[in-house]
């Protein structure tokens, strides 16, 4: 059974996620100690809260975390712990991750943040195994990422990235754990992979 360190940075929904995590199969640890990446075997940035926040938090462990997702580590971002993982958010004007190449910019929808379910296109994917084709998730947010290249899409006022990969991480910008049954399965398959790559 994988360890999941889920990253406290002071505005992710911490309880629910793990806990979905827990029903998904991890064991799970929430931490705010940049040194326990160090042995993480499996990291989770959880949503909820600004990407300028968020940033200006983890700022002291951002290049030890880079480091870490890039040496292979099974990851997750969930909704602005996706966003961050960007080159640029324009929310607070925040320098992202870098692990993905462009900018988190704000929704064209007429009513913002876009709250509820929406329709995600994937591509079949891993974190998608199982999982229809067209399916609901849940979706808390202002802001999202640019469609190219993303492994999963939606559109609410404009395509954008629902789903991304690069190596072993990945990130969603819909909440799996407020998404039903569909959302615990991505879960699965997202502990599972974890479970392979380590």
């Amino acid at each position: 059974m994988i360890e999941a360190t889920v990253l406290d940075y002071g505005v992710g929904n911490l309880h629910s996620l793990a806990k979905a995590l827990e029903r998904s199969g991890a064991r799970v640890r929430v931490t705010a100690e940049p040194r326990d990446l160090a042995a993480a075997a499996c990291v989770v940035l959880p949503g909820v809260g600004s990407a300028g926040r968020v940033m200006a938090q983890i700022a002291p462990a951002a290049e030890a975390l880079r480091a870490k997702l890039e040496s292979g580590v099974p990851a997750l971002g969930v909704c602005v712990g996706m966003q961050v993982l960007f080159e640029e958010c324009e929310e607070g004007n925040a320098r992202g991750l870098g692990l993905f190449p462009g900018v988190v910019r704000r929704l064209e929808a007429p009513v913002l943040p876009n709250i509820g379910w929406c329709p995600v296109s994937h591509d079949g994917g891993p974190l998608f195994e199982s999982i229809r084709r067209r399916e609901d998730f849940y979706f808390v947010h202002s802001y999202a990422a640019p469609p190219a290249g993303a492994i999963a899409t939606a559109d609410c006022g404009g395509l954008f990235a629902a789903a991304i990969r690069t190596g072993n991480v990945f990130g969603v910008q819909f909440h799996p754990e407020k998404s039903s049954a569909a959302g615990l399965a991505l879960l699965r398959n997202f502990v599972k992979f974890a479970e392979s790559a380590a």
